[in-house]
This record gives structure tokens, C-alpha cells and sequence, in this order.
């Protein structure tokens, strides 16, 4: 059992460092307990510590605790091999300290029970025959003694331990009640046997009834416990080192291992040293600190107010304080020891005032009583009595007058009153004063809060990795607090959303989202009444492949294309050949476009011959192909040019792109070459574009190929392509194509000089930048000082100049305007959803606009309103950059409806908003649905089958769900849906062909969603092959042909069941069953007879209904017909042995086994002989060799370097051999130091 510490709070001076308070170095005996401190200037800090420089974790050997600022390290047990250096670190401050081992100076304490009684061998000094009562020195020895067993010797019989406890429960052992001198030891000792149990059990130490011993281990409590693997019991020991006389009084033992309990109960008493002159009854009464001056520590009335354990007894009830009241001093002590009062100072100073309270009132016949107590939620009355029945009493709560409500009641009976509170909570924990007139009597309430039970235990999880783990339990109390803690360390909710709490009732839930390797842990609850813990494990998501790569056989120019797809789409991934990585370059492509990757070979060679391989990044295992090259011998090729566009630029840079005017006309003219001529396309995206558009035309001209589209509009933007090709191959090109409408709106002032003749309008021109040309706007004098000019092309600069006009003429043009440049918002942003939401925050995520225009963007603005009303209110100050936003301080369950727009200089966007409002509170389970592992494949039935599919799903408040198929309402008709809280069934009858389709399922709270698909296809019989006829009849055999049915009943044809039959008795006889091809030979046929066929289709439901016959009849000669084979021409397919891998030359290291690898090939298979300095070594034994497929290896076992030297490979056949060496050099393990050597480092040095 871990002791908790007790920290000293008191006042630190500051330091520059992150510590406040540091540890220091501590000497310690052999099996002590030692507790180091620190405390941080910040309660939220991370601390770590260290041994030796590696960092410690929680076990049973190291307790490692922190309590808002301060924090603790506990060694347990300490041993001589813990002498070592120690660390604290805290951000980036870090203290060293040491534990020092002292030899052990108090002999060892000896066990108050032990499995076998024994009697205390006594010291030399003392006779064995005189079992007297023990001396001073001899006490010190035998204090610390009790056991259930035969009373140790020399003990007195009144002293001897009460041994009348029956062993039951889970203590195999209990402790038992023992007696020591002040500044002795004593040891109390609890057995339970494990053999029964699946955990440890757990055991805590109490005084009285609610003090918890663990909180105050140190330099006087010590706790230990150990573990017999023979014997499977557990031993719990409580040591108390140099008691004081405040240690005396009842103490407690419980154990607890799931759902089983014991306790068991024993009294400590302490004995001050007697002296022969007399006794001093002021030594006894000491408060609880014994260290500072008379009036240092505190009264402990706690003793007091606790209820003592009910005894069975026929003897009526004492009132200790009467007995004292009427006692002389010099009894206390014996009355207070008999009644188990503790606090003898204390107790002095209560009878003292209990004397001045017996002094007779003129107003109360009978105060209060000085000190009550009631529990939490529990109802109290407080009585007194008063000399005049018509006297006016008040009461007041610590110095404030009660006022009758409904939790305070007041009565008057007589001369009694009484004060009656109801419910009683913590607030009601305070001083009551009830006064008549001048005089008043003073009470103390003490409100006890009864311990949050935990009645739901944590339960293990294991997620995997990226997923949401959640831990749940229930408490015994609603609104309890809680602390949870992840190995020690106290967890609280951050910006990231990484840990949230919920609660629910009785209910605590932990989530932790995004799930990593490094949330792996254990994590605890804690409560004041107990605590709950549960491990989480993180599993690697399996990676499964859905394709993998194929063998390749290509010819010289072709393309070799390797492809792969897996099931996670974030997985990269490396290419290799032969064990060599590849990379990119001007034939070869990698490209990775969500699960499928690719690796694309242009052009290939002979040399890109070889064996392929793609291993996933972070995966143990790889996918492997092997690419053929196939040699094809071409006598005659002739000529043809390869087609290829001439485009002085092309792509989508800024110099490439071709800008046109809305409403002009735009002319692509490309010209083009290639023999033959090639064919033209022309692409937009992934669209085709021929005439069908009334407004588009596409002609091809010798050399030329023309795109035409009248009147561009805005729509008409984006990048156009053209694919040429022809046998030869093909060739594209792009082009960025931009159709300006933006337009400027253009003011001036009348000139200061008419001519004479008033002005009768104005004639505008306006041109580009870096151009020469003015183009006039309009042709006809314009009246007005305002004018808008349109068609311009937005992003390109534009000058403007105005002519005045009047009966005389035009004036002269006026200066140029300053530069200015066309822009226009953008598009609206896209894919706005709600990523997470809680009582007053909610989460919003977003995508770019589609279209951002010339204009930089400058941000996004944020806006918010209420179901209902027209008033936007911006979510924040200012614009953001992210496409991500959390607004907080929201209305609890109030519904909102969220915009986003985009800003640039030309001002804002379009708005892009929710399609429903949402409702602002938390969600306390997020949908989730639970598609069955059988609903993960295509679910196939029959006709006429019924389908009932029953999808489980989760989400607190209950969802709404919706049903789709394919993209589509379903027919409620045909299709029923049952809804609950959990699950959702979806229930047709009697199913037909049309119920077939893709089925998706939607649950959704609020705006978070999630959907599943399940596909289901109905199967029916086939119908009918078709063309059923014989296309050749010879000897006793007839060919048949038919073709598939038109129908094949919703699912693959699995095959054809022949059938034959005799046209004179028309009885029919299977020929083939489940044939899969739709030709056949039907054999053994009668001479003379003439037969009809027939054939049935087959799929997984069965046989079509109606076969197809065929049309004529087969009828087999008599004759006999002489069959004349043809003559072939023999060919020689031998080839002279050749090796199309050589061997590469290597260099290995001595020890290790190294392999040599070359491939041949020839007809007939040649033989092979491997040579070593031209010595054949095919029969040493320090040699392999292999051969597979015409690949041969050479393995060299453990090679040394006398190893060395031109290993050579020979292959011979009947045509023809073949001869391929390289050299292989073994170096040594280590190079050894010559003088040479030597010399070369020194002068590098």
C-alpha cells in the first residue's frame, strides 16, 4: 500500500527557477520510507523525476503524487542500491538531489502477530527463571509485542492481547490490540490469503473512524506489505517508530478485493513513564504537537463528535463528562483512558467551561449543548429551554439572524424552543447562537459529508489508433466531483479538444479523441470516497490490400504500369527494382491518389527488365511483381512521324493564358503536324467538347486544328486541352483561357471653358497599361458625368481619358486617369459544416472559395444570428486566415444559424450558410452506426425472400434517421422503417428484381451526422441462352454454339447443362453439367441416328426455367470418313545458353554467409559449373549451389579472406556455352592498427 503524503505548505521565497520549494539530499536507514518535495510556481506544470538521469514512473516502489502546486516522490523499502543520484525537472529547471544509506541504529521492531507463536527470548543479562514484569530496558524490547497465540513470557496477564476474534472474511490474520511506552515501537500485523482472489487486495489503515493512516506516513508511521508466492498470502504491516501519548485510542483495519470486505477493529494504548516521587498530572495532558511552545498544535475534538460502535449491552448509558464533572482531578487520567478520550488538554479546557456554564441563567433553564452533528442531507433540531414562556428568542448563524424559511423552522412548546433544520448541507456547517435579550447560549454544528462511492468501476478499453476512446462510471452521488488522471498526472480539458468530461446524473464519462500510441496508459477516477481504475490500449490499424500489383510483359515503347490500391488512403509508400529504390525522372512516374498507387515506366527497355516491389511505409510486408521485356523482331516499319502540337507557351502561368472579352468571340487556331494525320480532341477538364453546344465549333485542317466558341461568357474560363494522335503516338498541350466582365464606374467634372456653346455630352475612351491603342467606349455624345464601363478583364491595369463635346466639335482628350485594375469578390466558401459543439461553444469548419478572382483574399468574416431574426452579429473583431473557427459563449439551447464570407479588396462575398439552424448544447454521444459484420458485403436474396435488416446505432438525445436508396426517397409501399432509440430495421416482405440498389442509412443530432451503406441484390432464376445451333458435324461428333441468356437473373451465369436427345424417341440425356464456355463437342454419337440439343442457363439460383433449342437437327453419317492429319513442319526451338544477368563483382564481410546471383537461359536446359580461380568447387562442401527458374546462386558459408578471389559460372548445353565471372573481396571484421596506419591518422589528427 502506497502511503500518501502530508506537504508543507507554508510560505517559500521566490526563485528565478521554476520551483518554489526543492528537494534536498536525505539520509535514511535500511527499509525507511522517504518522501522528497517540490513545490512549482504554477499548479499546472509538468513535473518529472529522475534516477541517474532515467525517468521514474508510478510502481510499487516509487509513489509519485502532485497536489496543484506541490508534488512528491515516495521511495518505498528502501535498500542499499538506491544510494544514487536523483532529479526533479519542471519545464526547463532542473534540481538535483541524493539519498544517503546510514546503518540502522533501532533494533528491529518486533511483530505485534506472528504465524507461529513464540516466546521473546530475554536479554542476557536477565535470569530465564524469573518471568517477571519486564524492566525499563526490557520493555522497550517487548512493547511492540501481541500475538493471537500463547502470550509472550514475561508479559503480565493483564497486559496479554484478546485472542477471543474469530478468523472470517478475507483475513486469514488479524491484528490484534497492543500496549507501548511513549518513545517505544510496536508493529500491528494483518494476513489474507490471495489463493481465492483474482487482484490484490486492497487495505487501508484508519484511527478512529475516518482517519486515513496513509495520509500520514513518514518519520513515527510506517507502512509496509509483502507477498509469499508459496503460501499466496498477503502480509499488511503497520509500524508506529517512538510513539507519543497522542497515538493511543481505537484503530481500524479494512481490506477490500472487488466485492468482498472485512475490517477488523484493535485499540492502541500508550503508557507514560512512571516516577518513584510522584506523579505530575499536567505531563498527560499535551496537545498535538509536541515540538513548539505550551500553546502550539491543535484541540482534536474529533474523538468527540464521532459515534462510537453500538455494543449490545444491559447497562445503561454513561455520560463520560457527568463522571468527570463530579470526579477529583487526580482520577482523569484513569476516566479518561477507560472512556477513550485522547485529547486531555482539550478535555481540561471543556470542563473548565462546562463549570462556568453551570453558574445559573436569569434567561435559560437550559442552553445548548456545546457541539452537534448531523450528515449531509439529514434533518437536525436544536432545543433549549427558557425561564419566561413569553420571552423572544433569536437565533443566529454565525453572528447573522435566521429568518423562518423554509429549510429553518421555529418552535415554541412552553418553555422550550427549538431550531429545526432541514436537509442539512455544507453551508449549515457554522457557529448558532441563540440570544434573549443580553444573554446567549453558543452551539457548534458540525455537518459530516457522506463519501462519493464509485458504483460503476472503469472498464479497459481497447480503440484503435485515430479512433474515440470513451471511460464511463456512475458515482452514488448526482453532481460529485471527479478527478481523473492518466499515470498519476491530473488530466484537464484544453484548446485541442484532446480530453473532454461529461456528466450525466450519477454518470462521468472521459473522451479522449484522435487516439495515439502515447495515450496508452493507465487511467484513474477519484472521488473522496474511493477511486477506479482501467488501462487503454491503442492497436496500428491493419492495412489490407484491395489490389495488388500484376506481372507485367511489355514490348520496346510500350508503357508498363504497376499499380496497387490499400485500404488507408494516408499511407505512403516506396517503389523498388531489384532491391534499389527508385526514383522519379523523365520515363518514370510514382504517383499516389488516394488508396491506389502507381508506378508508371514511359518508353521501356530492355533494361527496365527486372523484379518490382512497393512496401508501405510503417507495414511489415510488401507487394512484388516482376516486369518481362519482350524482344519483337520488326522487318519492316514504316515511316511515321509522331504527331506534336507548336505552341510558342503552354500551361497555366500568367504569360500562357489567353484573355478574352465577355461576349467576343474566342479562336483558338493551334497549329499541328504528324504523318499520317493526326486526330484531334479537345477537352475541357474531363468533359469532350464537340458541335453539339450551339455556341462551340471544332474544325481540323491540314496542319491546323481550330476551336471557335461565340460569345464567351464567364463559364467559359478554365484550361483547355488538345490530345493529338495517331499510330506514331500522341502529344498534348493546354491552354488557360480567362473571359473578363468585370467593370469600373468612371466620373468627371464639366470642363471650366465651353467654347461658346453649351456641352451636348461627353465621349470616353479607355486602353491597357502597357498599350498604345485607345478603343473608344461609345459613339454618340454621353450626357451624363458618370459612366460605367464594362467588359473589362479583371487583374489587367486600365487608363481612361474623356473628350468633351459641344455644336463645334470635340475637345481635346483630358489627361489620363491614374492606373487602376478591375476586381471582383470571390465565390462563396465551400463545405461549411459543424465540426464539434457543447453548451456555449460551437466548432465551424470551412473550404476555400472555388473562384478567388485576381484580388489577394484577405480573410473570412464570421457571423451568427438566432432562428427567426435578421440580425447578423460578428462571431469575432476583425477577419481570420484559418478555414476553421470556435465561437464561444453562446446561448444554451438557443438556435443559431452561422454564415461565413470571404473577403478581398473588391469587399465581400456571397455568403455560405448551414442548412439548418443548430441548437447550442452539448452532444452527449455522438452518432455512430454499427453496420453488422455480415451487412459489410453485398447481402444477396432470392425472389420473394424477406429482408429484414436490423442496423444498431448510438447518440444522446436520439437521432433522427433517414433512409435512401441510391440517392432516392424509398417507396414506403414496398419498403417499411421501424425506428428506436438504438436501432433502426428496415422491413420488406416480399422482395422483387427492382429492390435491388445501394441502401444508405443516415443518423444525425444537430449538424453531426453518420452514414453506412449496405447493398443488397435480389437474385432471380436466368433466362433462356440464345442462338442456340451446330456448326459442325464430322464422324460421331457435332459442334455446338450458343450465346448468353439476355437475362442472367441479377447475378453471374455460372454455367450451361447440355442435353442430347434422339429425334425417333425425343428421351433426353445429360451431356455436360455447369459447362462455363458457350461452345461445345458433344461425342459419342450414334451413326445412322439424328439428334437434337438443347441447353439450359445456370446461376446461383438454379436452372432456367425454359431451355433453347437448337434450330436443326444433327444427323450422323454412315459412312466412314478417313481422318488425314496435316503435316507440320518440325521446328528447332534449341538456343545456345546465355546469361541474361550477369554476375556483379561484391565486396562482403568475413563471418557472414554471402550469396553470388546470376540468371541464364537456353534449350535444352543447360548444365552449370561454378569455378573459384578456374577450380571447379561444385563438390566442396563449402559451397551451395541453386537453381530456380534459370536463376543461379552461389552461397558461400561464413567466407574468410583467403575466401576471396574471380568466381566464375559456366553454362553448357548441346547448342552452344556461356561463360560470366566477377571478382568478390572479404574483408576483415576489424582492420588491424599497422605502423602505416598509424602514421595516416596521426597526421589527419
Amino acid at each position: 500500500m502506497h502511503p500518501f503524503l502530508l506537504t508543507y505548505t507554508g510560505s517559500l521565497t521566490p526563485s528565478v527557477s521554476a520551483f518554489t520549494k526543492k528537494p534536498n539530499t536525505q539520509t535514511a536507514e535500511i527499509e525507511a520510507t522517504v518522501i522528497f518535495e517540490a513545490e512549482t510556481e504554477k499548479p499546472d506544470v509538468k513535473v518529472r523525476w529522475q534516477r541517474d538521469s532515467k525517468d521514474i514512473s508510478s510502481s510499487y516502489k516509487y509513489t509519485i503524487s502532485a497536489e496543484g502546486n506541490m508534488h512528491s516522490l515516495t521511495i518505498n523499502n528502501v535498500v542499499q542500491e538506491d544510494a544514487v543520484g536523483y532529479a526533479v525537472i519542471a519545464g526547463v529547471s532542473k534540481v538535483k538531489f541524493e539519498l544517503k544509506i546510514k546503518e540502522s541504529e533501532v533494533k528491529e521492531p518486533q511483530k505485534a502477530v506472528s504465524p507461529d507463536p513464540a516466546v521473546v527470548e530475554p536479554k542476557p543479562e536477565e535470569p530465564k527463571e524469573t518471568p517477571s514484569a519486564p524492566t525499563e530496558s526490557s520493555a522497550a524490547d517487548t512493547s511492540g509485542t501481541a500475538s493471537d497465540g500463547v502470550a509472550p513470557e514475561g508479559l503480565p496477564e493483564s497486559h496479554q492481547p484478546d485472542t477471543r476474534q474469530d478468523l472470517t472474511g478475507l483475513f486469514t490474520e488479524r491484528p490484534q490490540s497492543g500496549e507501548v511506552n511513549v518513545g517505544e515501537n510496536i508493529t500491528f500485523v494483518a494476513r489474507v490469503c490471495g489463493e481465492s482472489l483474482l487482484k490484490k487486495p486492497t487495505v487501508k489503515w484508519f484511527k478512529g473512524k475516518w482517519m486515513d493512516l496513509a495520509s500520514k506516513s513518514g518519520k513515527h508511521l510506517q507502512l509496509k506489505e509483502h507477498y509469499d508466492r508459496n503460501t499466496k498470502v498477503y502480509t499488511f504491516e503497520m509500524h508506529i517508530i517512538a510513539a507519543k501519548a497522542n497515538f493511543a485510542g481505537a484503530y481500524r483495519c479494512e481490506v477490500s478485493s472487488r466485492d468482498k470486505f472485512d475490517s477488523c477493529n484493535f485499540d492502541l494504548a500508550v503508557h507514560e513513564a512512571r516516577t518513584t516521587d510522584g506523579f505530575d498530572i499536567r505531563t498527560a495532558f499535551r496537545r498535538t504537537s509536541t515540538d513548539a511552545g505550551e500553546d502550539s498544535g491543535e484541540l482534536d475534538f474529533s474523538a468527540l463528535l464521532k459515534k462510537r460502535a453500538v455494543h449490545v449491552s444491559t447497562e445503561p448509558e454513561v455520560d463520560a463528562w457527568e463522571i468527570l464533572q463530579k470526579s477529583s482531578p487526580s482520577e482523569y487520567e484513569k476516566i479518561a483512558f477507560q472512556y477513550g478520550i485522547t485529547d486531555l488538554r482539550g478535555m481540561l479546557k471543556r470542563l473548565k467551561k462546562m463549570k462556568k456554564e453551570k453558574k445559573k441563567s436569569a434567561a435559560f433553564l437550559r442552553k445548548l449543548d456545546p457541539a452537534y452533528q448531523v450528515e449531509k442531507a439529514h434533518k437536525i433540531k436544536l432545543q433549549i429551554e427558557v425561564a419566561n414562556p413569553d420571552a423572544e428568542v433569536k437565533w443566529l448563524k454565525n453572528g447573522q439572524e435566521i429568518h423562518l424559511t423554509g429549510r429553518y423552522i421555529f418552535e415554541s412548546v412552553g418553555n422550550k424552543r427549538f431550531l429545526t433544520i432541514n436537509n442539512c448541507a455544507l453551508a449549515d456547517d457554522a457557529a448558532y447562537t441563540c440570544m434573549i435579550g443580553e444573554e446567549k447560549t453558543v452551539t457548534e454544528l458540525f455537518v459530516k459529508e457522506p463519501p462519493v462511492l464509485i458504483v460503476r468501476n472503469l472498464e479497459d478499453q481497447m480503440v484503435m489508433k485515430g479512433e474515440r476512446a470513451e471511460f464511463e462510471c456512475d458515482v452514488s452521488e448526482e453532481g460529485a466531483q471527479v478527478k481523473w488522471e492518466k499515470d498519476g498526472v491530473e488530466l484537464t480539458r484544453d484548446e485541442s479538444f484532446k480530453y473532454r468530461f461529461k456528466k450525466d446524473g450519477c454518470k462521468h464519462v472521459l473522451i479522449i479523441n484522435d487516439v495515439t500510441k502515447e495515450d496508452c496508459g493507465h487511467y484513474r477516477v477519484k472521488t473522496n470516497g474511493g477511486q477506479s481504475l482501467a488501462e487503454l490500449m491503442v492497436q496500428e490499424k491493419q492495412l489490407e490490400v484491395y489490389q495488388s500489383i500484376a506481372d507485367l510483359t511489355v514490348k520496346a515503347k510500350d508503357q508498363a504500369v504497376f499499380k496497387c490500391e490499400v485500404s488507408d488512403e494516408n499511407v505512403k509508400g516506396i517503389w523498388y527494382k531489384n532491391g534499389v529504390e527508385v526514383k522519379p525522372d523523365a520515363r518514370t512516374h510514382i504517383t499516389h491518389i488516394g488508396r491506389i498507387h502507381k508506378l508508371t515506366i514511359d518508353d521501356v527497355k530492355p533494361e527496365d527488365e527486372g523484379d518490382y516491389t512497393f512496401v508501405p511505409e510503417g507495414y511489415a510486408f510488401n507487394l512484388s511483381a516482376k516486369l518481362n521485356f519482350l524482344e519483337v523482331k520488326i522487318d519492316f516499319v514504316p515511316r511515321q512521324d509522331p504527331p506534336k502540337i507548336h505552341l510558342d507557351c503552354m500551361g497555366r502561368t500568367a504569360e500562357s493564358t489567353i484573355l478574352v472579352v465577355a461576349g467576343n468571340k474566342l479562336r483558338l487556331d493551334v497549329p499541328i503536324t504528324g504523318d499520317p494525320a493526326p486526330t484531334v480532341v479537345w477537352t475541357k477538364g474531363e468533359k469532350v467538347l464537340t458541335d453539339s453546344d450551339g455556341r462551340v465549333h471544332v474544325e481540323s485542317t491540314k496542319g491546323h486544328c481550330i476551336f471557335t466558341i461565340e460569345g464567351a461568357e464567364r463559364q467559359d474560363e478554365g484550361v483547355y486541352s488538345v490530345i493529338v494522335r495517331n499510330p506514331a503516338g500522341e502529344d498534348t498541350a493546354d491552354i488557360n483561357v480567362k473571359v473578363g466582365e468585370d467593370s469600373c464606374i468612371v466620373q468627371w467634372d464639366p470642363p471650366l471653358f465651353d467654347g461658346g456653346q453649351p456641352v451636348i455630352g461627353y465621349v470616353l475612351e479607355r486602353k491597357k497599361k502597357k498599350s498604345y491603342r485607345w478603343m473608344r467606349l461609345n459613339f454618340d455624345p454621353y450626357k451624363e458625368t458618370t459612366y460605367e464601363a464594362k467588359r473589362m478583364i479583371e487583374g489587367v491595369a486600365y487608363e481612361m481619358r474623356i473628350y468633351a463635346v459641344n455644336a463645334i466639335g470635340m475637345s481635346r482628350p483630358s489627361a489620363a486617369s491614374q492606373p487602376f485594375v478591375p476586381v471582383a469578390p470571390t465565390s462563396e466558401p465551400t463545405g461549411l459544416c459543424v465540426d464539434d459543439i457543447s453548451d456555449t461553444t460551437i466548432s465551424l469548419k470551412w473550404r476555400a472559395p472555388e473562384r478567388i478572382g485576381s484580388a489577394e483574399l484577405e480573410g473570412y468574416g464570421v457571423e451568427y444570428c438566432k432562428e427567426g431574426s435578421d440580425e447578423w452579429i460578428p462571431a469575432f473583431k476583425g477577419l481570420t486566415d484559418r478555414t476553421s473557427v470556435i465561437i464561444r459563449d453562446l446561448p444554451t439551447g438557443e438556435k443559431m444559424q452561422f454564415r461565413v464570407r470571404a473577403y478581398n479588396m473588391a469587399g465581400p462575398s456571397p455568403p455560405a450558410t448551414l442548412q439548418q439552424a443548430v441548437t447550442i448544447r452539448e452532444i452527449m454521444q455522438r452518432p455512430k452506426i454499427w453496420v453488422p459484420r455480415n451487412l459489410h458485403q453485398t447481402l444477396i436474396k432470392k425472389v420473394g425472400e424477406t429482408i429484414n435488416l436490423v442496423i444498431p446505432f448510438q447518440g444522446k438525445p436520439r437521432p433522427q434517421v433517414t433512409w435512401t436508396k441510391n440517392d432516392e426517397p424509398l417507396d414506403p409501399k414496398q419498403v417499411s422503417i421501424r425506428n428506436s432509440n438504438t436501432d433502426t430495421i428496415l422491413f420488406i416482405r416480399r422482395s422483387e428484381r427492382k429492390d435491388s440498389g445501394n441502401y444508405d442509412v443516415q443518423v444525425q443530432i444537430e449538424n453531426v451526422e453518420d452514414r453506412a451503406s449496405v447493398n443488397i441484390q435480389i437474385v432471380d432464376l436466368p433466362g433462356p441462352p440464345q442462338n442456340l445451333k451446330a456448326i459442325d458435324v464430322w464422324g460421331f461428333n457435332v459442334a455446338l454454339e450458343w450465346k448468353p441468356p439476355k437475362d442472367n437473373g441479377n447475378c453471374d451465369i455460372t454455367g450451361y447443362t447440355i442435353q442430347k436427345a434422339d429425334k425417333k424417341t425425343m428421351e433426353w440425356y445429360t451431356v455436360f453439367e455447369q459447362y462455363r464456355r458457350t461452345n461445345c463437342v458433344v461425342s459419342d454419337l450414334i451413326m445412322g441416328n439424328e439428334y437434337v440439343f438443347r441447353v439450359y442457363a445456370m446461376n446461383m439460383v438454379g436452372l432456367s426455367p425454359e431451355p433453347c433449342l437448337s434450330k436443326d437437327s444433327a444427323y450422323i453419317q454412315k459412312t466412314g470418313i478417313v481422318y488425314k492429319p496435316p503435316s507440320y513442319k518440325e521446328r528447332d526451338f534449341s538456343e545456345v545458353p546465355k546469361f541474361t544477368h550477369p554476375l556483379m563483382s561484391r565486396s562482403v564481410i568475413a563471418g557472414y554467409n554471402a550469396t553470388l546471383s546470376c540468371s541464364v537461359r537456353g534449350i535444352p536446359k543447360p548444365k552449370i559449373t561454378w569455378y573459384k580461380n578456374k577450380m571447379d568447387i561444385t563438390n566442396e562442401a563449402k559451397y551451395r549451389m541453386f537453381s530456380n527458374q534459370g536463376v543461379l546462386t552461389l552461397e558461400i558459408r561464413k567466407p574468410c579472406p583467403f575466401d576471396g578471389g574471380v568466381y566464375m559460372c559456366k553454362a553448357i548445353n548441346s547448342s552452344g556455352e556461356d561463360v560470366v565471372e566477377c571478382k568478390l573481396e572479404v574483408r576483415r571484421k576489424y582492420m588491424p592498427l599497422t605502423q602505416e596506419l598509424l602514421r595516416d591518422l596521426l597526421s589527419n589528427s
